[in-house]
């Protein structure tokens, strides 16, 4: 028996989450007093997969399968399914992205498994297996029972630091029995962003609003996304508007980004938009009006003018550079 993990890998190379993954699968392997098993899809090297072991898996899976090339929900489930019960695995954990969450469910009906989507901390008790989530954007919590004998859960990102450990870990090359006729998705075309970090991927996003007043005042907010490293984002009005491209929009119709450093400028916090940044470690909200929603969510506020602070903000985090 172990805990499965299936770990996702980008050109072959794994980034943060998924060791963020394995690290919580290790811990949840440790409180059941089983071990983790990672699996990995794709074409990655023996020096790559051995980097899963650092953070707490005891056995890693390869499967390298030509049918599992490109990503394909009924075939990753089979196959992750099939890994499963073979390993007699009766914890499964998955990141909480778009991968994760159009193969949840279908591992759930194929395993009769319930799920726990979108934790974002340990389980508080495993007998009876209880898991923490937020709900109702970020506003409340739940605390989740899963009754069935074997359990799924998906975990936010950027919600459990990554451990080292000093960890030998084994490495299986294995073949799984995928009905070719079950693969229905063809890439045709593939178009890579390049010298952009990606939202999903950034720990620290900078986001701006209709409090921006227009696009030509988005010089001093891209200053400082640079400066720090982040990725930019807006609200949907933005996007809308067509002040920035859709796909920096983050919100419950955008794309949902859980960085360690959120921050908000000239955002006023529709629930919407709360919904899509919630799981953010911190917030920090610059805003003209000081009742505006956003400062509820928010672990910092500044109240005051965006063209006003920025700027100040560019050159505070200049000098300290400097240093």
């Amino acid at each position: 028996m172990s805990v499965l993990v299936f770990t996702e890998n980008w050109d072959g190379n794994f980034k943060k989450l998924s060791f963020e993954l394995v690290s919580y699968a290790a811990k949840v392997a440790e409180m059941t007093g089983t071990t983790a098993t990672a699996l990995s899809i794709g074409q990655v090297s023996d020096d790559e997969l051995k980097k899963l072991g650092n953070y707490g898996a005891k056995k890693i899976i390869s499967l390298k399968s030509d049918l599992l090339k490109n990503l394909d929900s009924q075939a990753y489930t089979a196959a992750i399914a099939e890994i499963a019960q073979n390993e007699g695995a009766k914890i499964i954990v998955l990141a909480n992205n778009n991968m994760g969450k159009s193969i949840a469910p279908r591992l759930s009906v194929r395993l009769k498994a319930a799920i726990g989507s979108g934790t974002n901390k340990l389980p508080l008790s495993t007998d009876p297996f209880v898991v923490y989530r937020k709900v109702y954007s970020g506003n409340a919590f739940a605390h989740l029972k899963l009754n069935t004998e074997i359990k799924i859960l998906t975990l936010m990102q950027n919600s459990f630091d990554p451990v080292e450990t000093a960890n030998e870990a084994s490495i299986e090359n294995r073949e799984v029995s995928i009905d070719g006729a079950m693969v229905k998705t063809q890439v045709k075309d593939v178009q890579k962003q390049t010298g952009k970090l990606l939202l999903t991927d950034a720990e620290i996003v900078v986001s701006g609003g209709r409090g921006m007043k227009s696009p030509d005042n988005w010089g001093p907010l891209v200053e400082l996304a640079d400066l720090l490293g982040a990725a930019t984002a807006c609200s949907r009005p933005v996007s809308d508007e067509g002040w920035r491209p859709h796909e920096e929009h983050t919100g419950q119709t955008g794309k949902i980004v859980a960085p360690n450093l959120y921050i908000a400028v000239g955002i006023s916090g529709a629930t919407q938009h709360l919904a899509g940044v919630s799981a953010s470690k911190y917030i920090v909200a610059i805003n003209s009006d000081k009742d505006a929603p956003i400062f509820e969510a928010a672990q910092y506020g500044i109240v005051g003018d965006a063209a006003k602070i920025l700027p100040q903000l560019v050159n505070a985090v200049k000098e300290v550079k400097a240093k």
